[in-house]
This record gives C-alpha cells, sequence and structure tokens, in this order.
C-alpha cells in the first residue's frame, strides 16, 4: 500500500495543529474542552492515503477503515490507564520517575493489546463482516466513554503560564509521531494500516505535555471527554466505507466529516461541557 507523501505531511501538520490547540484550550479551559482532540483531524488524510493506495478497492479500504473503530476502542482503554496507572504507580516510583512509568505502561499496554486485536479481528473477519466488528467496538467505546465523563470527576484548568516554545515543541511533537505511524501503516496490511493510522500520538504528547505544564490533575481530568468524544473519529471511518464509492474521496471526505461532526461531536460536547459544569 502506498501513501504519498503529501497525506503524511498533511497528517503531521494537523496532528501537530490539533496537538496545540488542545493542550491550549483544556490548560485555559479546564479538561471538558478535551474533546477538541477528538475530532476527526488526521484520520481525513489517512483515509484519503487509504483510499488511494488500494486504488479504490472496497474490499480492502473496508478491512483498514473497519479496524479504525477497533483502534480508537484501544485509544480509549489508554487514556482510561492514565486514570488508573497514576494510582497504582504512585507508590513504587518517585515523583520524578512516575510520568515516565505512566507513558511507559500505557504504550506497551497499547501496543500488546493492538497486536491481539488485530490478529484476532483478521481471523474473525473470515467469518463476520469487518464493518459489523467496527460498529461493536464503536459501541464498547462509547459506552466507557459516557460513563468515565459521568463519574468522571473534576477537569481542572491549568494554573502555570506555559512558553511558547513549549507550546510548539508540542505540536513538532504529535506531527512527528503521527506522521510516522502514517508512514508505518503504508508499509503494513490493511489491517495493520488501520490500526497503525489511530496510533495515540496525540493523546500521548498531550498527557505528557500537560503532566509537565500542570501537573496530573489537569490530563488526568481531561480523559473522560477525550475518551467519550473519541467515538467521532470511528464514525467518520464507517461513514467512509459507505460514501467513499458513492461519491468520491474528495466529497466524500468532506461529506463524512461534517456528518460526524455535527450529529456525534457537537451533541457529545455540549452534553459533556454541561455533565461536567454541574
Amino acid at each position: 500500500m502506498e501513501i504519498g507523501i503529501s497525506s503524511i505531511v498533511l497528517s503531521s501538520l494537523m496532528a501537530g495543529l490539533v496537538a496545540i490547540l488542545a493542550t491550549v484550550f483544556i490548560e485555559r479551559l479546564g479538561g471538558a474542552i478535551g474533546g477538541i482532540i477528538t475530532l476527526p483531524t488526521t484520520i481525513v488524510p489517512a483515509s484519503i492515503g487509504i483510499w488511494i493506495g488500494v486504488n479504490g478497492d472496497t474490499v480492502s479500504f473496508t478491512a483498514a477503515m473497519s479496524m479504525v473503530p477497533i483502534g480508537m476502542l484501544l485509544n480509549v482503554l489508554f487514556l482510561g490507564s492514565w486514570r488508573i496507572l497514576p494510582r497504582y504507580l504512585d507508590n513504587k516510583f518517585p515523583e520524578k520517575y512516575l510520568l515516565i512509568a505512566v507513558a511507559i505502561f500505557s504504550v506497551i499496554f497499547w501496543l500488546v493489546t493492538a497486536g491481539v486485536s488485530t490478529v484476532m479481528v483478521e481471523e474473525i473477519s473470515y467469518f463476520i463482516d469487518p464493518i459489523y466488528i467496527g460498529f461493536i467496538a464503536v459501541l464498547f467505546a462509547f459506552i466507557l466513554g459516557f460513563f468515565a465523563v459521568l463519574k468522571g470527576g473534576e477537569a481542572p484548568s491549568g494554573s502555570n503560564s506555559v512558553s511558547l516554545y513549549s507550546i510548539m515543541m508540542r505540536g513538532l511533537a504529535a506531527g512527528g509521531a503521527i506522521g510516522l505511524s502514517v508512514w508505518i501503516a503504508a508499509l503494513g496490511l490493511p489491517f495493520i494500516s488501520g490500526v497503525v493510522s489511530v496510533f495515540p500520538a496525540i493523546f500521548l504528547t498531550t498527557m505528557v505535555s500537560l503532566w509537565l505544564a500542570q501537573g496530573r490533575a489537569v490530563p488526568v481530568g481531561a480523559t473522560g471527554p477525550m475518551m467519550l468524544g473519541s467515538s467521532s473519529v470511528s464514525i467518520y471511518a464507517l461513514i467512509c466505507i459507505l460514501l467513499f464509492p458513492l461519491y468520491g474521496v474528495w466529497v466524500g471526505s468532506i461529506v463524512c466529516w461534517l456528518l460526524s461532526v455535527i450529529f456525534y461531536s457537537v451533541p457529545v460536547g455540549v452534553w459533556t461541557w454541561r455533565t461536567i459544569d454541574d
């Protein structure tokens, strides 16, 4: 599968911009705004690149896009680990090493579960249409995100000032990580590319940078809104399967983005804001 350099560059730029906006908004307005990071962004050029890479073959494209909800479900679990791991590792690592430990364990958890789920889904797909597997993954991710927001408690804003240099470094780190993951996706099979395209690079760089700048309370508080909002990416991917063959890759990507944002991201974002503010 060949993904053009333009798709990789565009994914990197979008990832960098999202990382900057998300961390700044979370710091200034609190974790309830964390859903902005979960709007369909880097998945848009990735989906375009994958469609072009498979030459419009609907079977291969369906396989890749159906794995995106699996990857986003793993990302929901990844974010959930950032809520749980600090409590369990607090007594095992000094404070100055706690962030490193949480980051390493969360990434290892994601990689292991991603590998296992990729093999399992590829085997199951011989008997069940991958798109149905994707729908099930969206449902589970939504349920986990819903209860994470409902039971998540406060999502405080940051109190420390952050330099422009630090903000730009966040964008470069997230953009580089996403660009690398999209490039790796170009080297794999459709199932692998679908998962790698949603590697939690933005989530990871956002959580780490917020922790370093504001302490653990700010990123941990933002996990719930990010968990719930992330389903918009999965919804975009599933709609792509249906609309790309009908409208083409360019018009189709615009329509898919608008549908996922208008009918999921906006109402979920409003509910999240009201729930956390209450």
